[in-house]
């Protein structure tokens, strides 16, 4: 989770998630939105891009999350292009 409140208007959080296969993304994707509406009380804003493709994007607002497949978030990069921003949390 990447802290961006810093360096930049349209969001305060990325959240970095990565899937190993379509099934995975697109499990991950529902379990984070309905988590969010069951226990946060919040729904999401918007939902872009296909497990298919590779990235889906979880809109909240102030935190948006990134679920990639492995060679999507190689390619993007995020980690690398927002690297001045505070890593909040860290996993494997």
């Amino acid at each position: 989770m990447l802290d961006l409140k810093e360096q930049t208007v349209f969001a305060d959080y990325f959240l970095i998630c990565e899937a190993e296969n379509d099934r995975q993304l697109r499990a991950l994707a529902f379990s984070i939105i309905e988590d969010a509406k069951q226990n946060g009380k919040t729904v999401a804003d918007g939902r872009e891009g296909e497990a298919k493709s590779g990235w889906v994007l979880v809109d909240f607002g102030d935190l948006i999350v990134h679920i990639f497949s492995p060679e999507k978030r190689h390619f993007y990069d995020l980690d690398e292009l927002w690297n001045e921003a505070h890593v909040v949390l860290h996993m494997q």
